[in-house]
């Protein structure tokens, strides 16, 4: 993919639940002491909790949707918080094709017609590969604690484990097209359980949930992630890695 390689700079937080999926390729952040957990420690640490150096990943995308099922084997790269190349894999018919997110934009290559096409911004709420996750969602540049007001909603047992649930509500004038969103983090290894996503009707828009947890390239990550619009229940996206590697040797080529 041209565009200088990966040479077109750029930053995409994109809060709980979409971060995880790219940000999850970049590094582990120490967990808070005790005296330093108030609500916005905590947040920020969860914001940042998979940021790095570089790093490579193995990853399946499961799509289901009320007429159809989709799955894509992606290979992807990330080096720090500039540059992440996503590439497919599988299906054949798909293989080689690319996104590259940069500059709170998106680039994708065609191999078929060896085309670079930026992807334009009236397109950019649209489904990334047919996906519950939107172009838009690739490049928000949202960090929690700077667009957010953040609170403890409960602090307590839920099904056994110990958890923080967390209410967030915008800032006045936050570029963030959220009403609020509500979320919990393990309180033992701070990992995220799910986050739910609500519009500026306080209706749910979508959940994201985080499932096997597991030592991946020495860290403890959520292997498993799983979006579900609240319109349409029965449908999903699962995103599975196999395999993580952090501090892997790249550059911006």
């Amino acid at each position: 993919m041209s565009r200088g390689g990966l040479r077109v700079r750029g930053q995409f937080r994109v809060g709980l639940g979409l971060w995880i999926w790219l940000a999850l390729l970049s590094g582990f952040v120490a967990p808070l002491p005790v005296h330093a957990q108030s609500a916005r420690d905590i947040m920020d640490l969860v914001d940042q909790l998979m940021r790095g150096e570089s790093s490579i990943a193995r990853i399946t995308m499961d799509i289901q949707t009320e007429n159809w099922d989709r799955s894509l084997t992606l290979r992807a790269w990330s080096l720090g918080t500039d540059h992440s190349l996503i590439r497919i894999e599988t299906p054949q018919r798909e293989a080689g094709t690319a996104t590259l997110m940069a500059n709170q934009e998106v680039w994708n290559y065609l191999p078929r017609v060896d085309r670079t096409i930026k992807v334009p911004s009236s397109m950019m709420a649209g489904s990334w590969m047919g996906s519950h996750v939107t172009n838009d969602d690739l490049v928000k540049e949202s960090r929690l604690v700077d667009d957010y007001e953040i609170e403890i909603d409960f602090e307590g047992e839920r099904e056994g484990t110990e958890v923080w649930e967390f209410l967030l509500t915008p800032l006045p004038e936050a570029p963030v097209v959220w009403g609020k969103i509500r979320y919990a983090v393990r309180k033992q290894d701070f990992m995220p359980l799910w986050a739910r996503y609500y519009d500026e009707s306080d209706e749910i828009v979508r959940t994201m949930t985080f499932s096997d947890f597991r030592l991946m390239g020495s860290r403890l990550v959520p292997a498993v992630m799983t979006m579900q619009p609240a319109d349409k229940p029965e449908e999903t996206t699962v995103i599975r890695y196999h395999e993580l590697d952090f501090d892997v040797d790249l550059d911006e080529d």
